[in-house]
């Protein structure tokens, strides 16, 4: 949802953290919640506002014009802060306009109510206002691990933002504030404004430890859609002087026969990605009655499931390839085969595993009359 604010109201919303207590080497802001990032979620609230400033790192200017430039004014931030706020204040003065809220940008969830219960105390006549939520707990105060004290918890609010102000009244205090601050309540407070209490929510939680985005993933209601499917192929030795498995050229004493290029591993595979899709098998997408796919590289069949799964709405979890057979010795072109499926597939190299294994000299693979693999794939949506 979106709030369409009054007219002469900006949203100024801070992502200049680092945000290391969140793990990960993604700053918490841009990191992924259910498809779109942290800092997307936060901004998208705003929408209606006659203004919207973004306050990034320096480090981050570039992604952030990539994403958000246009309806939205990218700042860069300062060391604090504080010194970001003041950023983004800078851009809003001389504007016209008469208001500003302030939201963290780790905070992707908040809500129309929360929005609302701030402009609305704005609106009557605040010359600042926050919403927060009364503290239910017993409150500790520990040392070395030990409860030294239990503090009254009567009177006290977890403070959330967005935190709304007059805005010359905000651009004064910060102009007579030289110190970083927790929020802008505390530097509204030191230049003598009183600051309205509005009524906050649980669910406008702000991304802080790794845990937090899985509870965030539980209030949007995410559930993911994580299919399998396994792959089975099968091809016999025939004349030739090399194999295609897993779209690497080897050298052996015989080829392998088949309509298409016989790559038994990239078949397997491609059967496994149509499988977890529901969507048949390589014989439906690609008929081998039909002439034009006769000694076709398989990359065109693995390329097309991939490209079905992402169409699907699907992201490749892993895919697993073994390849039965006693000779020719796969070891030493594992590598260059996880690196081919990758790259056909578009994905990390990491993602994919090949492998193999003989049958022990028992069966058609053991009397060295073709090659078989089997394989899995792992697709996720949500």
């Amino acid at each position: 949802m979106t709030v369409n604010a009054p007219a002469g109201y900006a949203a100024l919303v801070t992502a200049g953290g680092r945000g290391h207590r969140a793990g990960g080497v993604t700053p918490k802001q841009w990191r992924d919640l259910a498809g779109r990032s942290v800092l997307a979620r936060a901004l998208s609230a705003f929408a209606g506002f006659e203004r919207v400033i973004l306050v990034v790192h320096p480090d981050d200017m570039d992604l952030a014009i990539a994403e958000f430039a246009g309806p939205v004014t990218i700042v860069a931030g300062g060391e604090t802060r504080a010194a970001s706020v003041r950023a983004g204040l800078r851009t809003l003065e001389g504007s016209g306009l008469t208001h500003v809220l302030i939201h963290d940008g780790a905070r992707p969830l908040v809500g129309d109510a929360v929005i609302h219960g701030v402009l609305d105390a704005l609106r009557a006549g605040a010359l600042a206002a926050a919403p927060a939520l009364p503290v239910s707990d017993a409150l500790w105060r520990g040392e070395g691990g030990i409860v030294v004290g239990t503090p009254a918890r009567e009177g006290l609010f977890r403070a959330q933002t967005p935190q709304g102000f007059a805005l010359e009244a905000i651009v004064t205090a910060h102009r007579t504030h030289a110190h970083d601050a927790a929020d802008d309540v505390e530097i509204a407070r030191k230049a003598g404004i009183a600051v309205a209490i509005t009524p906050g929510d649980e669910d406008n939680l702000k991304i802080t430890y790794p845990a937090d985005f899985a509870r965030a993933e539980r209030i949007l209601g995410t559930t993911m859609d994580i299919r399998l499917g396994n792959g089975y192929d099968v091809h016999g030795f025939g004349p030739g002087d090399h194999v295609v498995l897993c779209g690497i050229r080897i050298a052996h004493d015989a080829g392998l026969v088949g309509h298409s290029d016989a790559d038994v591993g990239m078949h397997a595979l491609t059967d496994a990605i149509y499988g977890a899709l529901a969507m048949g098998d390589i014989g439906r997408h690609f008929p081998p009655s039909d002439p034009q796919w006769k000694g076709a590289d398989s990359a065109i069949f693995l390329r097309h499931a991939a490209d079905l799964a992402r169409a699907e709405g699907f992201a490749f979890g892993n895919a697993d390839v073994t390849l039965i057979c006693e000779a020719p010795r796969i070891g030493p072109h594992a590598d260059a085969m996880q690196m081919r499926l990758a790259e056909i597939m578009a994905v990390e190299p990491g993602r994919i595993s090949v492998k193999a294994t003989t049958s022990e000299r028992l069966g058609f693979t053991g009397r060295r009359e073709g090659i078989a693999a089997i394989a899995t794939a792992a697709l996720m949506k949500g």
